[in-house]
């Protein structure tokens, strides 16, 4: 029994357990998303809000091919709220976090020919005019 708590109380347990019900969450506000936002801009602009009517018959088989348009639209919408909403948001978030603070400068400029010149330097290696040790 140590054992199988010790497997529950893991990080990866319980981390994949708290995604699963955030995507679950973040699932239903996608698809509230599109089907009360982004399906009636879609029949606005194309004026058929639904196109299951959409259907033809070959032998006495009903092909459903507005059925299929449906199902590829909302596809396309969740995709696209995805990575719009989510997607884009994080990898920014991810690469302002990534940024690296300047690093320490190495050189200075020569006060008298103002090329760089290593920190430490006691002599100018372009003007050879001698220098204060700071």
């Amino acid at each position: 029994m140590a054992g199988f708590k010790q497997f529950l109380l893991r990080g990866n347990v319980v981390d994949l357990a708290v995604a699963v019900v955030i995507g679950v969450a973040l699932g239903a506000v996608v698809t509230a998303l599109v089907e009360d936002l982004i399906t009636p801009l879609i029949a606005a602009l194309i004026g058929e809000p639904n196109f299951a009517g959409l259907t033809f018959t070959i032998n006495d088989s009903v092909f459903l091919y507005g059925d299929f348009i449906n199902k590829v639209i909302t596809f396309v919408s969740v995709a696209a709220a995805v990575y719009l909403f989510v997607v884009l948001p994080m990898n920014t978030l991810i690469a302002r976090a990534r940024r690296e603070p300047p690093a320490d400068p190495t050189t200075k400029p020569c006060p008298h020919c103002l090329s760089k010149i290593h920190l430490e330097a006691r002599r100018c290696a372009f003007c050879t005019a001698e220098l204060a040790v700071s």
